[in-house]
């Protein structure tokens, strides 16, 4: 097992531009296991598309795909070619050289015809031994993927990198997470390991750090001395539309809490890092560890699961949950989750965190808003500041990319009456750049070797140690569930777990 960064070594700037003429990935052999399914042809080969078109893939970039539908060299080059409207001249030839490998996950013959590729495609082709393995299957096949590259030979680092890039989800609770690493560091070291996680590939979820670290107005304030408390949401208005059977084995917490939530709690919190990929995960995994892990108890009183029964979105009538394919009429599967969290360290002591995230609710969005402590005094007339309310900011993450902050201004007139006005920054007006899709910034930074928004194994691990505790209370039939009616922002629960404390969630 390879335990040095080799040619893997993360690069020294890990917030360069994704830009072809600064950024490119060198020649490699690119392999997709799962390379028949929705992932593939939704996200990843469109990526590389768009990738190639903007010059940051090498000419000599082979992509071979492995799967069990039964398909041909032909059948994939067309399934790559006709993955965006117009390939360019660069995609078209990449996907000329495109090379498939039908065959099951589990059977050696899938390797041996993998490796002969391989070695054909590199003698031919790049005079190179990069590779990059892409596990786009169901999470089960990852262990068993992972083990047989290992005993393939294919893991090896001899004569080029080898890295692997799993998808989510990295196991279901702390167990199985520790076993799949376990499969995995079988072969492969923990340099070698890229753990993908979309939502640190969107733009306004690093310009989380860029608005942190690089003024100086903010850092003073980002302290449990003026921050009263801050707030996760990750809002969908759809529901589980034809995924019902794979949500009733995750769940709302499983989904979005443990990874896409976490992850942006740690940016968000994160002391300042030093200028490597290292450093940064380092300040993220001392967030985690510094969280405080619920016993029974606080679990009892500071989270809420909740199901959406049948409602109104968007003008048009919904089933319930338990109404949708593939569900269970008596699932108890939360499509709604809510929880606050406690830091224990310097900063954030005291400061509460509260995340939420749902299935069915009016809009779509995903947003981390900071209210801060409320003026010790006001010098004015009690009706004067009734419209007053507290400073806020928001960082709007998707689909309205910006931030907004609140702050109270004089209104207009010849009375001196105080409210609270938005100041609002969007992204899309300040930038003319067209903005990459998170695939493209995640797909290049694995092939140039750029770890820093990727998530390494003891953040997963200590993720689900936070977790975990509300898992195992789930087992208790009497944990309660509650209901929301679709399009509506929740159930009642949710918002008694704020108003509790004299909070409210939205505070915007």
């Amino acid at each position: 097992m390879s335990t040095d960064l080799g040619m893997g070594e993360a690069l020294e700037n890990p917030f360069a531009e994704l830009d072809g003429s600064t950024r490119h990935s060198g020649p490699l052999a690119l392999v997709i296991f799962g390379a028949s399914g929705d992932l593939t042809a939704r996200k990843l080969l469109p990526a590389l598309a768009h990738l190639a078109a903007r010059r940051a893939l090498d000419p000599a970039v082979n992509i071979v795909g492995v799967a069990r539908t039964e398909m041909g060299d032909e059948d994939f080059r067309k399934l790559a070619r006709d993955c965006v409207p117009s390939p360019s001249p660069a995609w078209e030839t990449i996907c000329a050289r495109g090379r498939y490998i039908q065959g099951d996950y589990g059977h050696p013959d899938t390797f041996s015809k993998l490796k002969d590729v391989l070695a054909q495609l590199e003698t031919e082709q790049t005079g190179s031994g990069n590779r990059l393995y892409y596990l786009a299957t169901i999470p089960e096949m990852f262990p068993v993927v992972a083990e047989a590259l290992g005993e393939h030979g294919l893991a090896s680092e001899e004569h080029g990198f080898a890295r692997l890039v799993i998808e989510k989800p990295f196991g279901r609770d702390l167990q199985s997470a520790e076993q799949l690493d376990a499969s995995v560091h079988k072969y492969f070291s923990e340099s070698q390991v890229y753990r993908i996680d979309h939502y640190m590939g969107k733009e306004t979820v690093q310009n989380v750090l860029a608005l942190r670290f690089a003024n100086a107005i903010f850092e003073p304030i980002w302290n449990r001395r003026y921050v009263d408390h801050v707030q996760v949401t990750v809002a969908e208005s759809l529901g589980v539309e034809h995924r019902g059977g794979f949500y009733e084995t995750a769940g709302a917490l499983r989904d979005i809490v443990q990874n896409h939530v976490m992850q942006v709690l740690t940016l968000t919190l994160m002391e300042p890092p030093g200028g490597d990929a290292e450093s940064i995960r380092d300040e993220k995994m001392k967030v985690l560890r510094s969280m405080e892990i619920p016993t029974p108890a606080q679990v009892a009183t500071s989270v809420v699961r909740a199901q959406y029964d049948r409602g109104w979105v968007g003008g048009k009538e919904v089933p319930g949950y338990r109404e949708e394919e593939g569900v269970s009429p008596q699932s108890k599967t939360e499509t709604f989750f809510a929880m606050k969290l406690l830091v224990d360290n310097w900063r954030w002591s005291g400061v509460p965190l509260y995340v939420r995230t749902g299935k069915r609710l009016p809009r779509r969005f995903t947003e981390v808003a900071m209210q801060f402590q409320r003026v010790p005094h006001l010098p004015f007339v009690g009706s004067n500041a009734s419209q007053l309310g507290a400073n806020a900011l928001v960082l709007r993450i998707q689909p309205d990319e910006g931030i907004t902050l609140r702050f109270g201004a004089k209104v207009p007139g010849q009375e001196f009456r105080l409210r609270t006005v938005s100041m609002d920054f969007s992204y899309g007006g300040a930038f003319l750049e067209e903005t990459p899709d998170a695939y493209e910034r995640l797909l290049l930074d694995a092939m140039v070797g750029d770890p820093t928004l990727f998530i390494r194994s003891d953040e997963v691990r200590h993720a689900w140690q936070v977790v975990d505790p509300v898992l195992e209370s789930y087992a208790d039939p009497a944990f309660p569930l509650a209901r929301y009616v679709a399009g509506t922002w929740g159930p009642p629960e949710a918002e008694a777990l704020l108003r509790s404390e004299g909070r409210i969630w939205g505070i915007l």
